[in-house]
């Protein structure tokens, strides 16, 4: 379904009030019953996948350097944790990455960490939440859990249209999520182990977003990949093949589900994966009130004009 203009611009605007949904994360049930035309469904999915992926080169860029792998992790840390506090879908954390991604693979910031980053973050978190979340925190509600700056509304409001009008107002992304209930079918037919199955691997999912590594993967990939994951953790499916995946449906790589699964083992099975990004001290940003009268107030209101009123460049890339 498509998502118009007038439906992303009354998300944008018309829940930023709202209070807070706390709720706990809901089991997923073994009872799922899937409409007639899942296959055709997938089909789609795995079809339009590559509409809501990062640029082709956007891994590249981490291992150049001309991106900063270790800012991007303590940005999607920094999501994990808004999303656990306020009890977020798994699917928000992982648009809010999603939105972050695709922003960065075609846009460039004032500098690659630091404020900007964290603008960004803050951004998609909020437009991830409006898209998926019943209710939603306030914009100055979310900016908790270690964020080392914190924006006023007005200025993520901005970004959240730059981000917008970056990803082409393309929000409903597929992902893992779109997926990992009919992978785990096709392992167990009876429905039995589904829910496990389901609720493993999305906890692997969140937990493999923030390794760069995992960016040369598209979602399908990543979700049969985790639904291997989960199934080599129990008893009855410990012996499941990966190389079996690729018949769960047309479209599937092989070879691409089983370097992801490999590539997953390693970090969710072995613990081979970083160290979690350290808390920032927080500082406040916001834009100038007025024309200051003083050397001091004068200078920080040059600094706070330079955050709010920030240039981004596009890069001129034709999309694959």
């Amino acid at each position: 379904m498509s998502l118009s203009y007038s439906d992303c611009f009354s998300d944008l605007l018309c829940t930023e009030d709202s209070g807070i949904l706390a709720r706990n994360f809901q089991d997923y049930s073994s009872d799922i019953e899937f409409p007639a035309d899942i296959e055709e469904s997938i089909a789609g999915f795995l079809e339009d996948e590559g509409n809501y992926v990062p640029e082709f080169d956007y891994p590249s860029r981490f291992l150049s350097r001309s991106l900063d792998a270790s800012a991007r992790e303590e940005s999607v840390a920094w999501i994990l944790k808004v999303h656990a506090l306020y009890g977020f879908r798994p699917l928000t954390a992982y648009l809010a990455v999603n939105y972050m991604d695709r922003f960065l693979s075609s846009c460039r910031l004032p500098q690659t960490s630091g404020w900007p980053l964290q603008l960004l973050s803050v951004a998609c978190v909020s437009l991830a939440a409006k898209m998926e979340e019943p209710l939603v925190p306030s914009l100055l509600d979310l900016q908790v859990e270690g964020a080392k700056f914190i924006f006023e509304p007005r200025t993520i409001r901005k970004m959240e249209i730059l981000v917008l009008n970056a990803l082409d107002w393309r929000l409903r992304s597929i992902t893992p999520f779109n997926f990992v209930g009919f992978f785990a079918y096709k392992l167990d037919a009876t429905g039995t182990l589904v829910g496990f199955l389901m609720s493993r691997a999305t906890e692997i999912i969140l937990t493999i977003i923030g390794d760069t590594s995992f960016l040369n993967y598209w979602p399908s990939s990543v979700a049969a990949a985790a639904i291997l994951c989960a199934a080599n953790e129990m008893p009855k499916m410990s012996l499941v093949s990966s190389r079996n995946a690729a018949s769960w449906c047309d479209g599937l790589s092989k070879d691409l589900v089983l370097d992801c699964y490999r590539l997953m083992q390693e970090i969710v099975v072995d613990g081979s994966h970083g160290k979690c990004p350290k808390v920032l001290p927080q500082l406040i940003v916001t834009t100038p009130a007025g024309n200051g009268s003083n050397d001091s107030s004068s200078s920080s209101s040059v600094k706070r004009r330079k955050l709010n009123n920030c240039l981004w460049e596009y890069d001129n890339k034709e999309k694959h």
